[in-house]
């Protein structure tokens, strides 16, 4: 009997028992919500919410990752991939968000959310025909740079978070926690294996924030006022829809979709030795753009597929949908309480910079990983390197450089370098033609002799 329900964990509609489950949704549950709850944190500091905002942004971020969670395991009129898949809030989004909240506020964010959602909704309709468009060099440019832009963010925290009122930004208590956090997180990622591998940021986050109490760098005044349970706040901001946040977020919500394809078919091949098919495909991508239009209502940021969990299924072979399905509620309990919000908003900046700048890192090598997949040949280097130089260029020139240029313009593809970075590269892909492979070897043939 044992041994059927074991065996139950590697099929889709396998009914294993729940003290079989509960291990393996608690390891999902430990791989995605450090990444969950990043985001947020990061934007609250860089906008300036205060303790009561990033604790509902929390709250917010976590009620969603499980509604998408359940949504993929369990799809409701074909939304939804019914494949083993874990949604949470995404990194990716960084660089666009923090433009888009710089400049217009919280507001702006959600309401371009609802585009983004309404175009990944679209793309899922129409993914077998537009995916041909971005192959992995295409792909692995956008991801490359969303790494690169967000190094800034994370040395930036580990200095202490740039903030007027605080002398102590740049001080050796920052640094020594921000480093200590990353060496933690290091030597787990390094040797540590099972569990402790996969919970390597949270154990580094919960040894900075241990020297950071004892550093007297915390502050509990939030944790004791939070609630011990609270349901997610309808639209807690007004949505706001500027043209430019919208077609930023509409640019990343396609590059997303087809990360997501990536997501989706390492699953199925890493799990079930299969590839993933065009109705897991259109369903798991419409279920993401329908979760962030819920979650631009509830006040939730914009939500991608977690890589990390790809890895766990590949790795363990556990496909069972009830393993997710677990592992949705158990992050819907995390949602459903301002305490656990509140305790995460009390983590120190430089520790999130210590536990963040490793993820950023892997980021971008994801990125070079995928880029080298495709012929590195003349031409696929040059539009790489251009879509990398231009993207990453532009926003590093003093704002007169600019100031010609109508506002539009500088909100789309001046203000984060992935926006211009992706149309750099989609466009190049398409006009520059590909040679053949003869050409290829005479054009070197011809070097060599020179």
């Amino acid at each position: 009997m044992k041994n059927n329900t074991n065996n139950s964990l590697f099929s889709l509609n396998g009914n294993p028992s729940l003290s079989t489950v509960t291990p393996m949704s608690l390891q999902h549950l430990l791989a995605m919500i450090v990444g969950n709850v990043l985001p947020a944190l990061v934007l609250s500091g860089a906008i300036g919410f205060d303790t009561e905002q990033r604790i509902l942004l929390v709250q917010a971020s976590m009620f969603i990752a499980a509604i998408g969670t359940f949504l993929q395991s369990t799809p409701i009129f074909g939304v939804g991939a019914k494949l083993p898949v874990v949604i949470g809030v995404s990194f990716a989004y960084i660089p666009t968000i923090l433009a888009i909240g710089g400049q217009y506020g919280i507001g702006a964010i959600l309401g371009a959310q609802v585009v983004g959602g309404v175009t990944a909704f679209i793309v899922g309709m129409f993914i077998e025909k537009i995916r041909k468009f971005f192959p992995p060099m295409v792909a692995g440019t956008v991801v490359f740079t969303i790494g690169l832009s967000l190094y800034r963010v994370a040395v930036n925290y580990m200095a202490g978070g740039f903030q007027p009122t605080d002398p102590r930004y740049g001080g050796l208590v920052y640094w020594g926690i921000s480093i200590l956090t990353l060496i933690v997180v290091l030597l787990c990622n390094m040797f540590g294996k099972g569990y402790i591998k996969l919970a390597a940021i949270l154990i580094g986050i919960g040894v900075g924030y241990i020297a950071s109490l004892i550093a007297n760098i915390v502050t509990f005044e939030s944790i004791s006022s939070a609630a011990w349970f609270s349901l997610p706040s309808i639209l807690p901001y007004k949505l706001e829809f500027p043209i430019a946040a919208a077609i930023s977020m509409a640019v990343m919500y396609v590059v997303n979709s087809v990360q997501a394809v990536g997501d989706l078919s390492g699953t199925t091949v890493g799990g079930m030795d299969r590839e993933a098919s065009d109705k897991e495909l259109s369903g798991g991508i419409k279920a993401n753009g329908i979760v962030s239009i819920i979650g631009s209502f509830i006040g939730a940021l914009p939500t991608a597929t977690y890589s990390q969990n790809v890895g766990i299924v590949a790795m363990t072979k556990v496909v069972s949908l009830k393993v997710f399905r677990l592992t949705a509620l158990l992050i819907l309990i995390a949602g459903l309480i301002p305490k656990f919000g509140a305790v995460m908003t009390s983590i120190p900046q430089a520790v999130i910079g210590g536990a963040t700048i490793s993820v950023f890192a892997q980021i971008t090598m994801t990125g070079m990983r995928l880029i080298v997949q495709d012929e590195m040949s003349v031409r696929n280097t040059t539009i790489v390197g251009l879509g990398i130089a231009l993207g990453m260029g532009i926003t590093q020139i003093p704002k007169e450089g600019l100031q010609y240029l109508p506002d539009w313009f500088n909100m789309v593809f001046a203000s984060s370098p992935v926006i211009l970075a992706t149309v750099v590269v989609f466009v190049l892909n398409i006009l520059l033609p590909k040679k053949s492979l003869s050409q290829e070897e005479a054009e070197r043939a011809a070097m060599d002799k020179k």
